[in-house]
């Protein structure tokens, strides 16, 4: 194990095993394993070593917690999934030294916590006051106090490790969670994800951050979500899909799936394929008496009860939500830009499902894409990079490294001069040291928790507006929610009205058109009525998809309404995190308070 300091802005991290090496922009440090050493702990002992004899260890101690908070993902893939993780337990263990304003990465479901303790500062009173009933303003006090401490903690959490055999002959335990925040609302919603970063407390705190999501957009789901402790790409498909099914097996033995239960959805490394398993597992097995079965998960192909729409609902949701505070003058004159999306550029963290159509939307209404960061690279083009030409690159080559028509990025391109930024890749990828470098007047968060409390107090005192994640990105569970839905009325959406709608519209046509011709009279032959090209579109009747869009288009719209009403109500100014969980924790309080605490 060594460390040596380099004159290069790039860390480069090299497999031991011969395997790979993965460069890390903007560090100054390169960290090499050597598998000469008969334990890595030793490596560890001589870096703390270093560090005590290294004058400048404060640069060090930040770029071990950068590798942490940004490479950690990808550091794994490129490591085959074995020596980061070791080398990142000890790393944080060894980083506690540092004083404590040096490191800014908080635990996720501390970090959700500490956002649901502020905003129950700010309304605690105000609920008091609203309550109901001939009690004393102290038995209400408590009673609201009480309520909210029941909002707060995750009800629900399942460990699971279960052996499957892989194609080769070998076995192999897998661990898995799955985390049930809160049921309030049921059934809990929440998506699997697949991923070697996935911990108990990960799980808990996206479960969580479900429960105030479907509030703050008015989808009627407690909060829940799962994950794999593991690395898709390291597993055939036929591995996959035994990981799946067993997995499902293990939530249905202890009643963590079910139409009326705990719907999963997609996640990161999942997708229909995943879902269409999930389904099919739980309806031959625990569900196959439940004529409800199918909607035990949402996010599944249309051909086993899936919607039209759902792949791009979240990247769609986050159009929406931008398209909603960047139309509004009152918050575009108070961050400095003009409204409307004309003339303004973007830039994107992670090119996955969701930064993928974000951008494509984003693009389609005359904003300009000039940059695009993804886990092995940048690229940039400030006359514009078109989604469709990128989306074809990528899944030709891989990647997006290469596109004809953008150039390679060096440097951190999240610091590049633009109106929007999209963080749309992982957690905790903006912190209180590089959002000072962050130009963009709106921070739109894709992810989930991608900004830290530090940086988000760094946005306020700049005056940039940061869209948050529990509302932004919460496209994906409204359209579960229609999903869910069609399942449970067994069929599609449009379906027993398409063909009224359609003869209605032509109707109305014939009728105007005889109208005219009683009025003027038909003596150069009949009066043509032509309908606008928006009318010809719509003449047909609206399909699943149009219903789909509209759904969402108007739920974010009303919630994105909300939240400015709680922000004006409360003096939030343009902290709309603040506002969106004090907006989700009066409605989860309303629900809970009205219908009373069992067994109490």
């Amino acid at each position: 194990f060594c460390v040596t300091a380099v004159p290069f802005r790039t860390a480069v991290f090299k497999n031991p095993r011969g395997k790979g090496q993965l460069a890390l922009p903007r560090h100054y440090f390169s960290v090499c394993f050597s598998s000469k050493l008969s334990s890595l702990f030793q490596g560890i002992s001589l870096l703390q070593r270093v560090l005590q004899v290294i004058p400048s260890c404060k640069m060090l101690r930040l770029f071990v917690a950068n590798v942490l908070n940004q490479g950690g993902r990808a550091a794994q893939n490129g490591l085959g999934g074995r020596a980061m993780p070791a080398f990142a337990s000890q790393a944080q263990k060894m980083c506690s030294s540092a004083p404590e304003e040096e490191v800014d990465d908080p635990n996720f479901f501390h970090m959700v916590e500490g956002f649901v303790e502020k905003s129950v500062d700010i309304v605690k009173d105000k609920l008091v006051e609203d309550m109901k009933g001939k009690g004393s303003v102290e038995d209400k006090k408590k009673r609201v106090e009480g309520i909210l401490k029941i909002i707060k903690p995750c009800n629900h959490v399942l460990a699971v490790s279960f052996p499957i055999k892989r194609d080769n002959g070998e076995f192999v335990m897998i661990e898995g969670y799955r985390a049930q925040h809160s049921q309030h609302r049921t059934p809990c919603k929440g998506g699997v994800r697949y991923s070697m970063d996935v911990t108990a407390d990960e799980v808990k705190a996206l479960a969580s951050l479900m429960t105030y999501k479907c509030a703050v957009v008015d989808v009627p789901f407690g909060g829940a979500k799962a994950g794999l402790k593991i690395n898709p790409r390291e597993f055939s498909e036929r591995e996959m899909e035994k990981i799946t099914r067993r997995f499902t097996m293990e939530l249905a033995k202890k009643g963590f799936i079910g139409p009326g239960i705990d719907v999963p959805a997609p996640d990161m490394s999942t997708g229909e394929r995943e879902m269409a398993w999930m389904a099919d597992t739980y309806s031959q097995t625990a569900g196959h008496n439940d004529i409800n079965a199918h909607a035990c998960v949402t996010g599944k192909p249309i051909s086993q009860g899936g919607i039209h729409g759902r792949i791009s609902a979240t990247g769609r949701g986050v159009f929406h939500g931008i398209e909603n505070f960047i139309n509004e003058a009152t918050y575009m004159s108070a961050v400095g830009i003009t409204p409307g999306f004309q003339d303004k550029t973007f830039i994107v963290q992670g090119f996955g499902n969701v930064g993928l159509h974000s951008t494509r939307y984003l693009h389609r209404y005359g904003a300009r894409c000039i940059g695009v960061l993804e886990f092995d690279g940048s690229i940039f083009n400030p006359q514009g990079i078109d989604p469709k030409e990128l989306e074809e690159w990528k899944l030709a080559n891989g990647t997006i490294m290469g596109f004809p028509g953008a150039e390679t990025y060096e440097g951190n391109l999240l610091y590049e001069k633009c109106d929007i930024l999209v963080p749309a890749a992982g957690e905790k990828v903006i912190n209180k040291h590089n959002a000072p470098l962050i130009k963009a007047r709106i921070i739109a968060e894709g992810a989930n928790g991608p900004c830290t409390p530090e940086a988000d107090k760094v946005f306020l005192a700049n005056d940039q507006l940061v869209i948050p994640d529990l509302y932004l990105n919460a496209g994906g569970v409204t359209v579960s929610y229609f999903e869910w839905l069609k399942n449970l009325n067994h069929v599609s959406y449009g379906r027993l009205t398409f063909k009224w709608e359609r003869e209605s519209n032509y109707h109305l046509l014939e009728s105007v058109q005889e109208s005219l011709e009683r009025k003027f009279g038909k003596m150069g032959g009949r009066i043509p009525v032509t309908p606008s090209a928006d009318f010809q579109n719509r003449i047909a009747g609206a399909s699943e998809k149009d219903i789909v869009h509209s759904g969402l288009s108007y739920t974010m719209e009303r919630s994105a309404r909300a939240l400015m009403r709680t922000s004006v109500t409360h003096g939030l100014g343009l902290d709309m995190r603040t506002a969106a969980y004090v907006n989700s924790i009066e409605k989860i309080f309303r629900v809970m308070e009205e219908a009373g605490l069992t067994f109490a």
